[in-house]
């Protein structure tokens, strides 16, 4: 067995060319060979998102705490809730974040395709694109 213990991973803030706002991030696990498993706690602060990106394999959030959201490109904005799991599709754009007046946190989990391959970054969200109304909660 091997434990990774939390004091030798120090929560890192997000890089502001990929995000908008402040957000930390928290190495769960990287897979090392034969798994291709990748996942990260990430906190939000208020109005803080991911800019548009993708993952070759897909990606699917765990809604912790908070009140979040997340849009597929060319779809509505839906908000997301603590227990909320967003599975999304290889290769498809998308971005996630808290809401403008709540912070929130998702653990983040995807795989490197079998060439190596993991997040592809593109421009970031705008204030319009991210005011849009969210789809209500059913």
């Amino acid at each position: 067995m091997d434990i990774r213990r939390a004091a030798h991973r120090p929560t890192k803030v997000a890089p502001e060319d990929k995000f908008t706002g402040l957000v930390w991030q928290d190495e769960v696990v990287v897979g090392e060979e034969p798994s291709r498993m990748r996942a990260t706690n990430v906190s939000f602060s208020p109005g803080a998102r991911t800019a548009w990106h993708s993952h070759p394999v897909g990606q699917v959030l765990y809604v912790v705490s908070g009140v979040g959201r997340v849009q597929l490109e060319g779809e509505a904005v839906q908000e997301l809730q603590p227990g909320d799991t967003a599975m999304i599709p290889p290769n498809t754009r998308h971005w996630h974040g808290a809401a403008a007046d709540r912070i929130f946190v998702h653990l983040a989990m995807s795989e490197v395709n079998d060439r190596g391959e993991g997040t592809a970054w593109f421009e970031k969200v705008s204030d319009e694109q991210y005011g849009q109304p969210t789809d209500p909660v059913v």
